[in-house]
C-alpha cells in the first residue's frame, strides 16, 4: 500500500514539475534574454554562452519618455477602472442578488451575454464617443470604457458572493436599524472581501492588458499605456526586430502585476476557491 501511494506522489511531483516548466520557461527565456545583446539574439546563440548587458534596460530607461512614464500611465488607467468598477458593481450586486430567483436568472442572462459579446465589435461606436465628447489624451476619461467592458464580469463573481452569504445575515442587519449602505460596508464588505479581491485583480489585468481602445483614445506620446508603448518599440526598426529592448519591456512591465499578486494572493485564492464551490 506504501509503495502504490509513493508511486502516486511520485507521479503527482513529475506532472506538477512539468506545468511548472511549461508556465514558467517562457517568462525565464524573456527575463534572459533580457540581458543578452542583440547581436547575440539575432544569430540564434544560446543566451548562457554570451556576456549579460543592461543596455536594453538603459535604453529604455532613458528614452523619451522614459519607460517608466508608461508603466505610471497603465497603473493609474487601471487603479482608476478597479475603482470606479467595484463602487458601481457592488451595490449593483448586492441589489441583485436580493431580487426573486426568476427576475434573477433573466437579469443574470442578459449580463453574461454582454460579458461574452467582443467588444472589438463597440470599437467605432467608442471611438465616436470620444470624439464627440472630446474624451481623447486623457487617462481617467480611458477609464470609462474600460469600467464599462469589466462591469458585467464585476456583477457575475460579486453577485455569486452575495448569493453564498446566509440570508438572515441582511436580515439581522435590517432589524438593527442599519441603513443600505451600514449594511454594506460594516456588514457585507468584510465578508465578501475575497471576492472583492479577485474582481479587482481582473478588472486591473483586463485595464493593464488591453490595446485597441487605448491606440485609438491616447496620440500623445506621454500618455501612452504599456501595451501601446510596447507595440511601437516592436515595430521601431523597419529591418530588424528589437528582440532585447521587447524582452526587458515586457519584464518591466510584469513587475507591477507580480508585485499586486503577490501582495493579494491569498484574498485571490480564496476568493476564486470560494466562487468555485458555490457557483
Amino acid at each position: 500500500m506504501s509503495s502504490k501511494r509513493s508511486w502516486v506522489s511520485s507521479r503527482h511531483a513529475v506532472l506538477v514539475t512539468l506545468l511548472l516548466i511549461w508556465s514558467l520557461a517562457p517568462m525565464i527565456w524573456q527575463l534572459i534574454s533580457s540581458f543578452t545583446s542583440s547581436e547575440a539574439l539575432v544569430n540564434g546563440a544560446i543566451p548562457f554562452q554570451n556576456r549579460w548587458t543592461l543596455i536594453h534596460y538603459r535604453e529604455l530607461l532613458s528614452s523619451d519618455p522614459p519607460f517608466w512614464r508608461y508603466l505610471l500611465n497603465s497603473t493609474v488607467v487601471a487603479g482608476a477602472s478597479t475603482v470606479l468598477t467595484l463602487v458601481l458593481a457592488v451595490p449593483a450586486a448586492y441589489v441583485l442578488a436580493q431580487l426573486p430567483r426568476r427576475w434573477r436568472r433573466g437579469i443574470r442572462s442578459g449580463v453574461m451575454a454582454a460579458a461574452l459579446f467582443p467588444y472589438v465589435l463597440l470599437f467605432l461606436a467608442l471611438l465616436e464617443l470620444a470624439r464627440n465628447f472630446h474624451l481623447g489624451n486623457s487617462l481617467f476619461a480611458l477609464a470609462l470604457p474600460y469600467s464599462a467592458l469589466a462591469m458585467p464580469l464585476a456583477l457575475l463573481l460579486l453577485t455569486a458572493a452575495f448569493e453564498g452569504l446566509p440570508k438572515d445575515l441582511d436580515d439581522a442587519a435590517r432589524l438593527e436599524g442599519l441603513t443600505l449602505r451600514q449594511r454594506l460596508r460594516w456588514v457585507m464588505l468584510p465578508l465578501i472581501a475575497p471576492a472583492s479581491a479577485s474582481t479587482a485583480i481582473l478588472v486591473f489585468l483586463f485595464a493593464w492588458n488591453e490595446y485597441p481602445i487605448a491606440l485609438t483614445w491616447l496620440s500623445r506620446s506621454d500618455l501612452l499605456t504599456l501595451p501601446v508603448a510596447m507595440a511601437r518599440i516592436a515595430g521601431s526598426s523597419i529591418y530588424s526586430i528589437p528582440y532585447g529592448a521587447y524582452a526587458a519591456a515586457t519584464v518591466l512591465g510584469a513587475i507591477p502585476l507580480l508585485l499586486l499578486v503577490l501582495l493579494f494572493q491569498r484574498q485571490i485564492v480564496s476568493g476564486l476557491t470560494n466562487g468555485a464551490i458555490k457557483g
